[in-house]
């Protein structure tokens, strides 16, 4: 055995990791010596290519339960990189948002610190106040939407925390958190939102009509236009009613309004207008929704 093995000397020595850390890799099952017959370790020749590997790997800042899986075969080299790469993006943007609440308390007021400690501290990082929004957000897309659709939906309705957030975009962020915990708005996103599903035989037509209303109605918002009638509102209005089968008529349009009052609830809108803040969009799709549902209320009145 001794003659065409190594010692843990030698194979120190050939890949320059010291014994104690061999000593270390065996315990932990990563190095599957033999043993001689006076009980030492003994390492054929591929424990040198294992242990450089693991060495290589280790350099890379791969823990042992990675470095583990990738030896045995349980994921490959780039699976192993690529979710290593994944949790430091994780940890930095994690960094990044803790550097801007900081900031934030520091910029504030004496006046106004304690209530800005109190939105801030409620907030554990930019990744759990993402998925409160999206808590808010998702029973609205559980009805037979396209997949593409409802992540859209999500991606507007529940923007994603900028990697490196401004002081201001981490205050409108937490104020999101706090308005998604609101029962009252979410009471009324489901009221608005949810109502009347059953009656629509493509919802995702109906998204992709409204979408496209609300593009049209971006110039107008974005230059700060009072809500009126024009061509944006006349394809918001078409497409509801395309959605249910019903025609463009003064009844449908009173009945609509009725039913999207809820949207237009102050909750809502400073909703909308802190994701706006947090996107740094000069017209979010949130805000141009709420801008034709004014101008249909005024269309009505």
């Amino acid at each position: 055995m001794t003659e065409d093995t190594l010692g843990i000397g030698d194979l120190a020595r050939r890949t320059g990791v010291p014994v104690r850390t061999i000593r270390f890799y065996c315990d932990e099952g990563l190095l599957e010596p033999a043993r001689s017959v006076g009980g030492h370790r003994r390492f054929d020749g591929a424990a040198i290519d294992r242990l450089n590997l693991v060495r290589r790997l280790r350099g890379l800042g791969l823990g042992l339960r990675s470095i583990t899986d990738v030896l045995t075969g349980a994921r490959s080299l780039d699976e192993a990189v690529a979710s290593e790469r994944a949790a430091l993006d994780r940890e930095v943007a994690t960094l990044a948002w803790r550097r801007s609440v900081l900031r934030a308390v520091e910029e504030s007021s004496p006046a106004d610190r304690a209530a800005r400690l109190e939105l801030l501290s409620a907030v554990r990082d930019g990744f759990s106040a993402h998925e409160a929004l999206v808590r808010l957000w998702h029973p609205m897309t559980t009805g037979p939407i396209p997949p593409d659709t409802a992540r859209m939906f999500l991606d507007i309705s529940a923007p994603r925390p900028p990697e490196q957030p401004s002081t201001a975009q981490v205050v409108a962020y937490a104020s999101l958190v706090v308005l998604a915990a609101d029962r009252t708005l979410a009471g009324h996103v489901r009221a608005s939102t949810l109502l009347g599903h059953e009656r629509i035989a493509d919802l995702g037509a109906l998204h992709a009509e409204v979408a496209a209303a609300c593009s049209l109605a971006f110039e107008p918002v974005a230059a700060g236009a009072a809500p009126g009638p024009g061509a944006a509102l006349d394809r918001f209005v078409a497409a509801h009613a395309a959605a249910v089968g019903a025609g463009d008529t003064p009844e449908f349009r009173r009945a609509l309004n009725c039913r999207t009052a809820p949207d237009r609830d102050p909750r809502v809108r400073r909703y909308w207008r802190l994701a706006g803040e947090v996107t740094g969009e000069p017209a979010p799709m949130g805000v141009t929704h709420t801008w034709l549902l004014d101008a249909l209320d005024r269309s009505v009145a």
